[in-house]
């Protein structure tokens, strides 16, 4: 049987918080979506409140990822050890409160899904995000496998992606706000796109107002990033998976705008 899972890429600001309550639920109908999961480390430019997670949650998220800026607003802490679908990444130190590797039941269906973290240009302080994996995948049985590496560098996703080819359903990247054209199912069976893109304002440097990004690399004080207004984009992709075999047979992008 075939099942359709969206990953919807950063959730940037209060314009992109409202464009996914606006559009993912009438998505996820157009395109028969099983299960979704959604980043929403940026719904506050930096990090996001309970509050803010929870109407990510309530649009229509079966899952919310997080990243770098997971504890950018630190009265997250609390909800990220009692919300089993708040992940942040599963390779952040012992230390850090909750937890980044999570199983869902889907109407029997085991989908397990996996926030790791990249080292390279973004977290070094970060454990190895490979071996994290190997120790993960071999903890529970799952029927799908679902991976969101928030990670800077384009070779570092696609290493991961070669590395975990065949033994996970999907892997994409998070972070860079860019969608890659990439789209692609790995030679052993696993789904894989370098970057979701963003769900924010399509007027912006990544989702911030573009004279404040023009100003910083002029090197001038371009004062605290806010959202940039105007119309908004919803970006992300969807993963056709086959439970006979737990991997992937189909990747489109999407760009709801």
């Amino acid at each position: 049987m075939l099942y359709h899972i969206l990953a919807v890429g950063d959730v940037v600001g209060e314009p992109g918080l409202k464009h996914l309550e606006r559009h993912l639920r009438p998505l996820k109908k157009l395109k028969s979506i099983d299960f979704t999961v959604v980043n929403g480390e940026n719904t506050s430019g930096v990090g996001l409140t309970p509050e803010q997670a929870w109407r990510i949650y309530e649009a229509g998220a079966d899952a919310v990822t997080l990243g770098n800026h997971t504890f950018g607003k630190m009265q997250i802490r609390d909800m990220l050890e009692e919300a089993p679908w708040l992940l942040r990444p599963a390779n952040y130190t012992g230390r850090a409160p909750g937890h980044g590797c999570e199983i869902f039941d889907l109407n029997g269906i085991r989908i397990r899904v996996l926030n790791l973290i990249g080292r390279c240009d973004l977290d070094w302080k970060a454990g190895d995000p490979f071996t994290t994996a190997d120790r993960l995948l071999a903890k529970d049985r799952a029927d799908f496998t679902l991976v969101d590496f928030h990670a800077e560098a384009t070779s570092e996703k696609l290493a991961l992606g070669y590395y975990l080819d065949g033994r996970v359903s999907a892997i994409w990247g998070t972070h860079t706000h860019v969608p890659t054209a990439d789209e692609r199912v790995y030679p052993k069976g696993t789904g894989y796109l370098t970057d979701l893109g963003m769900t924010g304002p399509i007027e912006s440097v990544l989702g911030i107002e573009p004279w404040q990004s023009v100003e910083s690399f002029l090197g001038g004080l371009p004062g605290r990033y806010k959202p940039a207004e105007g119309p908004c984009k919803l970006q992300g992709a969807v993963f056709t998976l086959d439970s006979d075999t737990g991997l992937c047979t189909a990747v489109e992008r999407v760009d709801i705008r």
